[in-house]
């Protein structure tokens, strides 16, 4: 690994290969998360990830490859690690019969800067069942006081597993808000997700698992645009001449009409592209209303790569 990427990397996974018996959930695997940034990490169910971020978590150990967490081993270094890592879990490590308001207290208590746990319980809306024991608060409840309870001593990093499952519309806008905070902030963010829209909205980068290998990694832009040609869509008056337009735009451009009134061009779309159709329609004196360029989604790339829903 270079030592340049090691320096800039808040986890470094390579090679990382993980047996359980004869079946091998992670076979190889390698990526990286930008110190300061948000990275999400893809995969269907059974392809590898949780195994993967468990490891970087230091709650697994690798069969062989290396895993440097803050430049750390988190299988050795575990101790140092944990007043600067966050963890957040899907199940388990909160007391059943505690109070919402206490264990996040109880968490900030460990910390040596801790947010203000009555600012955090109102800000993911927790405030009204501060006092209610964790048993007793919905699944949506205890998914945000994970979160809370990951956040609240202002880690350098934080895992985050599915951290919007089971909530409403509302409590995943506060989450994304807040998630937003940590990466301005300068918190480094991995998160694992089944919603394609979180990833395309939070992430700086994404790493798609499939089989216990990356099969890609970049930005979201770079996943969606790369390799693909984008259509220009838009509406105006029906019947244009579409042969004049297409003879105004780069060879192998292609266009149609349907329905009536609303248009689709198909090529290399660019800069210079749009400024032709727009100049065109312009010195014909046609208002082209609506026009958006479209490409694939996080989605349709996940779909292609692995052939599968995220929730097989």
């Amino acid at each position: 690994m270079s030592s340049a990427r090691t320096a800039e990397a808040a986890v470094e996974v390579v090679d990382l290969v993980k047996r359980y018996g004869p079946t091998v959930a992670v076979n190889g695997l390698t990526f990286h998360a930008a110190r300061g940034a948000v990275t999400a990490v893809l995969g269907p169910n059974g392809a590898g990830k949780t195994t993967t971020i468990e490891t970087c978590e230091g709650f697994r150990r690798p069969d062989s490859g290396t895993v440097r967490v803050l430049g750390r081993d988190p299988g050795s270094d575990g101790r140092e690690l944990t007043a600067r890592v966050g963890v957040m879990l899907q199940a388990g490590g909160i007391y059943p019969g505690a109070r919402c308001a206490e264990m996040l207290r109880l968490m900030a208590s460990l910390a040596a800067n801790p947010l203000d746990p009555a600012d955090l319980l109102d800000k993911l809306g927790l405030a009204p069942v501060a006092t209610t024991t964790f048993r007793r608060l919905s699944g949506g409840q205890q998914q945000r006081l994970a979160l809370a309870m990951a956040i609240v001593g202002r880690p350098e990093l934080v895992f985050l597993d599915e951290p919007t499952a089971g909530l409403d519309p509302q409590a995943r806008r506060a989450t994304w808000d807040l998630i937003a905070d940590l990466r301005r902030d300068g918190v480094t963010v991995v998160l694992t997700t089944h919603y394609m829209e979180e990833a395309e909205r939070l992430a700086d980068a994404v790493v798609i698992v499939d089989a216990g290998q990356v099969v890609a990694s970049g930005s979201p832009y770079e996943l969606t645009s790369g390799g693909a040609e984008r259509q220009l869509r838009f509406r105006a008056p029906s019947g244009l001449d579409l042969d004049r337009l297409l003879s105004a735009l780069p060879v192998g451009s292609i266009g149609k009409e349907s329905p009536s009134g609303h248009y689709v061009l198909e090529g290399e779309i660019s800069p210079a592209f749009l400024a032709s159709v727009t100049a065109w329609c312009a010195s014909h004196g046609v208002l082209a209303d609506d026009l958006k360029v479209e490409q694939r989604t996080l989605e349709d790339v996940f779909l292609e790569l692995t052939g599968r829903g995220l929730r097989t």
